[in-house]
């Protein structure tokens, strides 16, 4: 496991998790863009496709990240991490446990937690995992049962606390990256404002601007 991933930045350096859900574009384009600038995570999560298919193109997404900067995430699915040679799995609340998980996987697999409100961050942050997902920041149609919105001011008081990286994660676009910043995150995911343009490495870069 690369210690330099579990500590938060101490520069101003912010860092994009892009995650793959009902995208415009291939999958393997978007994963060949996330790779060409350097993308620090992309996330699988699709929920809606069968096995065979899912771990088909977590295969080719593999192909495509493996030996770059950019790591690649297996939404729920240990064993398609597995199958499919990807960098780590992000659980949520409701998947198998975070010690399930690290029996599974190898040591040097990436596992990230999903938190929704203060308490379950301060419990996921006991466990010492890779990173966690705290959201969502602002209200997002992109679950079934959306999580209640928990807003800045909460990200603030995770982030004080947290010695991982925590991404920052719900209805954030470009309309309201900046008090996301102003927050204090350093590690943020824009689903919608990715997904469902084909104009993904344009925004990718227009993202670029607020690395200051």
């Amino acid at each position: 496991m690369n210690t330099d991933n579990r500590k938060q930045s101490t520069d101003n350096t912010l860092d994009l998790y892009i995650i793959i859900t009902k995208p415009v574009l291939k999958y393997t384009q978007i994963a060949e863009i996330c790779v060409r600038n350097q993308i620090k995570y992309l996330q699988l999560r699709e929920k809606d496709i069968e096995d065979r298919e899912l771990l088909q193109i977590a295969r080719d997404i593999s192909s495509i990240t493996k030996n770059s900067d950019t790591k690649f995430i297996i939404n729920d699915r240990v064993d398609i991490c597995l199958l499919a040679g990807a960098d780590g799995v992000h659980l949520g609340q409701d998947d198998i446990s975070f010690a399930d998980a690290k029996r599974l996987l190898p040591l040097d697999k990436i596992i990230g937690l999903s938190t929704h409100d203060l308490t379950q961050a301060t419990e996921a942050l006991k466990l010492d995992p890779d990173y966690i997902g705290f959201g969502p920041i602002y209200a997002t149609p992109t679950k079934r049962k959306p999580d209640p919105v928990v807003g800045c001011e909460l990200l603030s008081e995770v982030l004080k606390i947290a010695t991982i990286p925590v991404i920052a994660i719900g209805g954030i676009d470009d309309t309201n990256i900046q008090n996301v910043i102003i927050a204090g995150a350093k590690n943020i995911c824009m689903v919608r404002y990715f997904m469902e343009t084909e104009e993904l490495e344009e925004r990718i870069k227009k993202f670029m601007i607020y690395k200051f």
